[in-house]
């Protein structure tokens, strides 16, 4: 458990692109991710975007104190098409080694909706307290990394909205509304942000008895911080707070920058 909510939590929302106004565009991000001011995690991506279409590709590790309990070494890939409402991915694949043991994650999507969702060990949850998944909520969803992108028309827009994410085993939402506005600064960015506080919805996919999720449902302070790239009318997520059973987990970015244009 602790090796998967690292990975979903390195990689949702944390992938900075822009939808390129004309030719291919490429941009570098590095995150990294701590608790209690103690480094658990880094990762590090890079996007190719197009006018209509985009790729993600990266890396996620667990670092610091973390490895010493939960060693975790990954890939992560996205290639899409942007539609109306963001980016669309078409097929995600997320490979991963925790401790000795080689786990993988791949969803095919056709315009939003998912296809296919093939987790490598396979699971065989518990029915009794399982919650599973039902294919109307497989509908109009993004991968982690293509739900990062968020098209608005300014700053308090972005907030205006639910992110339908699907990992590959578990469904949530994460319900935005707006908090302020302020400013940050990282290698390759200086400007404006918005916050938005973030509502964690279990949609399906989960132990109904998990005290996590409950947490998270019910008690967990969730903020995550967007800014805008360029003049694209795109926004991605600079920073993310939330608060957990054992402390507040923080998710930096440590250089957020065009790397061709």
């Amino acid at each position: 458990m602790i090796a998967r909510m690292l990975a979903v939590l390195a990689l949702a929302g944390l992938t900075s692109t822009s939808v390129a106004a004309e030719g291919p565009k490429s941009f570098r991000v590095d995150y990294s991710v701590s608790i209690l001011g103690l480094n658990i995690a880094r990762s590090s991506f890079e996007s190719t975007i197009e006018p209509r279409t985009f790729s993600v590709s990266g890396t996620v590790a667990s670092s610091g104190i973390a490895r010493i309990f939960d060693q975790t070494e990954g890939t992560a890939e996205v290639r899409g098409n942007f539609g109306d409402d963001g980016a669309q991915g078409n097929r995600f694949l997320l490979n991963y080694t925790s401790g000795k043991k080689k786990k993988s994650t791949e969803i095919a999507f056709s315009k939003g909706t998912v296809t296919r969702a093939l987790n490598t060990p396979a699971r065989k949850p518990d029915p009794k307290v399982w919650v599973p998944v039902k294919k109307a909520d497989l509908v109009s969803v993004a991968d982690p990394l293509s739900a990062s992108l968020v098209k608005a028309s300014g700053l308090r827009d972005v907030c205006d909205r639910t992110i339908k994410v699907f990992d590959g085993e578990m469904r949530m939402d994460l319900r935005l509304s707006y908090v302020d506005t302020g400013t940050a600064e990282t290698r390759g960015y200086s400007g404006q942000t918005v916050t938005c506080r973030a509502r964690f919805v279990p949609i399906g996919g989960y132990k109904g008895d998990h005290k996590s999720i409950a947490f998270l449902k019910n008690k967990s302070k969730i903020l995550i911080s967007f800014a805008p790239l360029g003049t694209t009318g795109v926004y991605a997520p600079i920073k993310v707070s939330a608060t957990t059973e054992i402390g507040t987990l923080v998710v930096n970015a440590r250089r957020f920058e065009a790397i061709s244009q």
